[in-house]
């Protein structure tokens, strides 16, 4: 008999599955240790980012133990005496907390519906721009109002906006009567969300653009000669193939649904538009650091955090069992 067959037990041989698990027991395993010494070059590399985890993510976690203890500035970093869920009955309780939530909840949905699906339609759009020069110059375009600091870009709405700014201008020249946009609550969702969808879709549109490139240009040839024109394309061979970078990047964003753009709002906002415009961030901030009252910013915080922990974990298994991709 060879050295390559196998018996199988009914017969005095062995069988495939006892080769394969007599093969894997035959090999020798690599300690962690031994690992580490012969990739520490790269296990290094790591260090920076465990630490900056660890010191400005996890380590802050531990604050959150005065949510459900008074705390006074100047006095015992943890609190002073515990008073269990005093203070998540209060903003329970409080309907100025309420109304805050749905400011929250009306901003974060016009965001990802608007904000969300956009990038990909305009990285489809310049992925059709066949010439180079013109593609790259709408790529730059697209992409600079990323690199504003968002107090540059608070700073241009509020002057496009003005009384004086080309916007009541144009309105003027057509016969109409100046508005003071930025003291109206009800035009603040649609400044917020415009200003949202200038600033970030171009810069979106790159991982789009990049997972375009995976795609195998067999798959279009196939499609143009099954007769497919250049939507039926983009529908059965383009979408499909960057339906995994959109799923990814759908469920972190429905993660971070609570956390509204908190530094654009503080910038934008005044007391005038607080009906619309106040959300959670902007009303810890004002809890916190202007009342002084820590724990019961704290939590808000919290309760803030466990939405969104609860929604980017539901958004994950929908996505996981629905379509089969998932963050993990």
């Amino acid at each position: 008999m060879s050295t390559s067959q196998t018996l199988d037990p009914s017969s005095g041989t062995r069988g495939p599955q006892q080769a394969s698990r007599a093969a894997h027991r035959a090999r020798p395993r690599t300690g962690w240790r031994a690992a580490l010494r012969r990739d520490w070059q790269l296990y290094s590399l790591a260090i920076l980012p465990l630490l900056f985890f660890l010191i400005f993510r996890y380590g802050p976690m531990i604050g959150n133990v005065i949510a459900f203890r008074k705390f006074e500035p100047g006095g015992n970093l943890f609190g002073e005496e515990w008073v269990g869920l005093r203070y998540v009955k209060m903003f329970l309780n409080d309907p100025t907390f309420w109304n805050v939530f749905t400011n929250t909840l009306v901003l974060g949905a016009l965001t990802l519906l608007f904000c969300f699906p956009l990038p990909i339609v305009l990285a489809l759009l310049l992925n059709e721009v066949r010439s180079t020069k013109l593609k790259r110059f709408l790529q730059s375009v697209s992409y600079l109002p990323h690199f504003l600091s968002m107090v540059i870009v608070a700073a241009i709405v509020m002057q496009m906006l003005s009384i004086d700014g080309p916007i009541n201008q144009m309105v003027k020249a057509f016969g109409g009567e100046p508005t003071v946009f930025m003291q109206k609550p009800d035009w603040f969702r649609t400044i917020f969300v415009s200003s949202e969808v200038w600033q970030t879709v171009g810069w979106g549109t790159i991982l789009y653009l990049a997972a375009l490139t995976t795609i195998n240009e067999q798959l279009y040839e196939a499609a143009r000669m099954d007769g497919a024109g250049r939507w039926k394309q983009i529908w059965h061979v383009t979408l499909p193939g960057i339906r995994p970078t959109a799923i990814t990047l759908l469920v972190l964003n429905i993660g971070t649904f609570m956390a509204v753009g908190f530094e654009k709002v503080l910038l934008l906002y005044n007391p005038l538009t607080y009906p619309t415009a106040d959300v959670i961030s902007t009303y810890l901030y004002r809890m916190g650091v202007e009342s002084s009252n820590m724990s019961y910013a704290a939590a808000i915080g919290l309760f803030e955090a466990l939405i969104g922990v609860v929604l980017i974990t539901s958004a994950n298994v929908i996505s996981r069992r629905t379509v089969g991709a998932s963050l993990w």
